[in-house]
């Protein structure tokens, strides 16, 4: 920070910018959501396997998002370094997005096959959209609490997102036949038209917004990763958002099948993404005051310590108690609002107090290795509830086979969906002890 405040961003570009989130929350729970009982249920792919499937294109992620940002940070583009990227790469991820869901559904082997292929090429252009899109913040204003604002509309967007994404799209599946193979490609056309919305509209949205440019990094790449690897700071922020990504990952992927094995009910997919999302419209802007008068690190313990409680009250209330289960989701639902805004918040902070010391912009670097972090994290949750669910005896089955389940199966399905996510969200705060960027900086700029 400096003695003189810096002018505000104007409310088109945090709108705009908030736009992106559109398709990051979209991409980031949709296939999270369905991709995993699409292939156990709809395509009949064992439960490990299939867990493998989604895993290893996100896995690809993890390696090449650094890269993504090291080559955002060396853009010289006119029209800015890091928005080119996002028409280029958000347009192509929705172009493979639907055509992941267009493949053929049988025979297994062939129908699995065609899923992971266009779902690597989905990964490869979303690391292209998210960490340029991600970078943004720390070149768009250098103000400690005007980017806290900027996050504030992308959570409050990203929610909205998630809503829309994540009820509505089951909703088109089951509109042309529960687990049937058409509703699941009309779902992949629809989702990419959102996706589409999105891209667009953060693209256009943060035309003309100021860009503060600081030198490209000198040395390699290898380089590169080390200095941002060795940000006393960054280790334990990037650590806590993992694993919490991995928590709500693996909560994620067992919605469908809470709803569909646990409570019978296939509108409980859509109760309980409106009981959890619901919820973050509204307190969204109240974390934002929550940040002014204290610190993001004591607003990042806070709703995640609700995080936590969420979850547990949907364990205790599960499957007796559904109205109690959806309660404990909109309490979940209000910590995951606040544990979007304060990270992505102190994520720019890290990066520009990086580049403040060293007078080069390595944020790229420290969003690709973020981005790599969160998308391991969301990867290896539907990876770890397979697990679960093949522990418990989980039978995987065709579209137009119907199979009951096993007690253990839905007992393996209610610990995958809450006790397991709890244990590890809880964890993530003995990471998060060892920030202490806050606090530097309230000190030396109080004001």
């Amino acid at each position: 920070m400096t003695d003189v405040t810096p002018a505000p961003l104007a409310a088109r570009v945090r709108r705009g910018y908030g736009l992106g989130s559109v398709a990051t929350g979209t991409f980031g729970t949709v296939p999270g959501l369905l991709l995993l009982p699409y292939l156990t249920d709809t395509l009949g792919v064992a439960a490990v396997l299939a867990g493998v499937i989604v895993f290893l294109p996100k896995a690809w992620d993890v390696l090449l998002n650094p890269v993504a940002g090291r080559i955002s940070d060396r853009s010289t583009h006119p029209s800015g370094r890091r928005r080119p990227f996002l028409l280029r790469g958000g347009l192509a991820l929705a172009f493979f997005f639907a055509l992941m869901f267009a493949g053929p559904s049988e025979p297994t082997g062939l129908a699995a096959a065609w899923v992971v292929v266009t779902f690597l090429l989905c990964a490869t252009a979303y690391a292209f959209f998210q960490v340029p899109y991600v970078a943004m913040p720390a070149e768009l204003t250098l103000d400690y609490d005007e980017r806290t604002r900027l996050m504030t509309w992308r959570v409050a967007i990203l929610a909205v997102a998630i809503l829309l994404s994540g009820a509505t799209a089951p909703m088109v599946v089951d509109a042309v036949g529960q687990d049937s193979p058409a509703g699941y490609r009309l779902m992949g056309v629809y989702v990419a038209v959102i996706l589409v919305v999105g891209v667009v509209g953060a693209w256009w949205g943060t035309r003309g917004a100021p860009e503060h440019r600081v030198e490209t990094p000198s040395g390699s790449f290898r380089d590169q990763l080390r200095l941002v690897g060795g940000s006393a700071d960054f280790r334990p922020l990037l650590l806590t958002f993992v694993l919490q990504a991995l928590g709500i990952g693996t909560m994620l992927a067992g919605v469908a099948y809470v709803a569909d094995d646990v409570l019978d009910r296939t509108a409980a997919a859509t109760i309980l993404f409106a009981a959890f999302v619901g919820p973050a419209l509204l307190v969204t802007p109240l974390w934002e005051r929550y940040a002014r008068t204290r610190t993001k690190r004591s607003g990042y313990v806070v709703s995640t310590v609700l995080m936590v409680a969420g979850m547990l009250v949907i364990a205790a209330a599960l499957p007796a108690v559904p109205a109690l289960a959806y309660g404990g989701a909109a309490v979940v639902g209000v910590g995951y609002a606040g544990a979007q805004v304060f990270p992505m918040a102190m994520l720019p902070d890290v990066a520009a107090r990086d580049a403040a010391r060293t007078g080069e912009n390595r944020v790229g670097v420290f969003t690709g290795v973020w981005t790599a972090g969160e998308t391991l994290g969301l990867a290896l949750g539907p990876a770890v509830f397979a697990v679960v669910l093949a522990a418990g005896g989980y039978v995987s089955s065709s579209a137009d086979v119907d199979v009951t389940q096993s007690d253990g199966a839905e007992l393996a399905i209610r610990l995958g969906f809450t006790v397991l996510p709890a244990l590890i969200t809880a964890a993530s705060l003995l990471a998060l002890r060892g920030y202490r960027l806050d606090e530097e900086i309230r000190t030396r700029d109080p004001a």
